[in-house]
């Protein structure tokens, strides 16, 4: 009787711990819990912060190379702005104080390489170094065998003067339309249009014939004809006389055509300096009656869409060459065959700023 009593208390016992430690779990199950979803809330929302943060810092990096040359654009804007014209050429030298230097084909190419300057990379990143400016062509430039390197050579080298060139026509072109823009125009302005109105061969101070003139040449169109001119830089005249697109003279200094007959007194005009030949050629599509409708086409595509088409404006320099049409058919193969149209929107990159950098 007395064992079943012990019994009984044990079972008595062991409910009375069975419950206790009952309690005691439920007790620290409902005091660890909410902490313990606290801490899991907390720990999904940190990694949340983390990944959004992550995903943040990758989109900036996609968008850092993307946006860089939107950015190097602005600070080439604000470097060269419309007003520093007025008083310093931010271009460097005229080539009146240049010191003309013939490099070899070679150097030329191991220079550009140094400089990360090759075409590929200008087409990716649709800006070109103006400090690879060269005076004159090199010789070895009609003894390259292949077609392919010679053009390759010969654009590298046009390209920045080219694109230099024009860049004064449009910052000057800006302040033409700042200056239209303005209630009252001041003694200096006055005094730079009337330099710009004798510049571009303007009378009766016409502000109208000037905005038509006052513009760009295409790249694509500017390289074309250099390219049929001097044979991808290999005639006498570019070699000699550093004369890109075969300008004839009856005054000035210049190179005989050795065909020509003697009834014949022009002369291929000669300059000091590559650069100085891209001047005159722009001076010449952007004066000359003979290129009037070329000149109405440009404007008309500007008030379109602000874009010049160099396919379109070609077929307006029949005059060009004695040629005529098929002269302009030879221009619209060159730019088709070799895709000159890519470096229509590319715009310069001041020196200080690396090439290398952009890729």
């Amino acid at each position: 009787m007395r064992e079943k009593n012990f019994k009984k208390q044990d079972r008595s016992n062991l409910n009375f711990f069975k419950t206790l430690l009952t309690s005691l779990i439920i007790i620290f199950i409902f005091s660890v819990l909410p902490n313990s979803a606290k801490f899991i809330k907390n720990n999904l929302k940190s990694n949340e912060i983390v990944f959004n943060s992550s995903k943040q810092n990758f989109d900036e990096t996609l968008d850092k190379k993307r946006k860089k040359n939107i950015k190097i654009k602005e600070a080439i804007n604000d470097r060269f702005s419309w007003n520093i014209f007025d008083d310093i050429d931010v271009f460097g030298k005229d080539e009146e104080d240049e010191n003309p230097q013939r490099l070899s084909a070679s150097t030329i190419e191991e220079l550009f390489k140094d400089n990360g300057y090759n075409l590929d990379t200008v087409k990716k990143t649709k800006l070109v170094n103006v400090g690879n400016q060269l005076t004159k062509l090199p010789k070895e430039l009609k003894n390259i065998q292949s077609p392919k390197k010679r053009k390759k050579l010969f654009i590298q080298i046009v390209l920045p003067l080219i694109i230099e060139e024009n860049l004064k026509i449009r910052f000057d072109r800006k302040k033409l339309f700042k200056i239209l823009n303005k209630n009252n125009t001041s003694k200096r302005d006055k005094s730079w249009l009337d330099l710009k109105f004798k510049q571009y061969g303007v009378k009766n101070n016409d502000l109208t014939k000037l905005k038509i003139r006052m513009d760009e040449i295409p790249v694509s169109l500017a390289i074309a004809q250099a390219a049929k001119e001097t044979g991808w830089g290999s005639s006498r005249f570019a070699q000699e006389g550093n004369a890109l697109f075969g300008q004839w003279t009856w005054s000035g200094e210049g190179i005989k055509p050795l065909d020509v007959g003697k009834d014949k007194k022009h002369k291929v005009a000669k300059f000091k300096i590559l650069k100085a030949s891209v001047r005159a050629y722009q001076r010449n599509l952007n004066t000359h009656p003979s290129y009037k409708q070329f000149r109405i086409e440009r404007a008309i595509q500007r008030d379109n869409d602000e874009k010049l088409e160099s396919l379109k404006l070609v077929n307006f320099l029949e005059k060009y060459a004695e040629t005529g049409k098929e002269y302009t058919e030879v221009l619209k193969q060159i730019i088709n065959q070799n895709s000159l149209t890519d470096f229509d929107d590319v715009d310069i990159l001041p020196t200080s700023l690396k090439m290398k950098n952009l890729i």
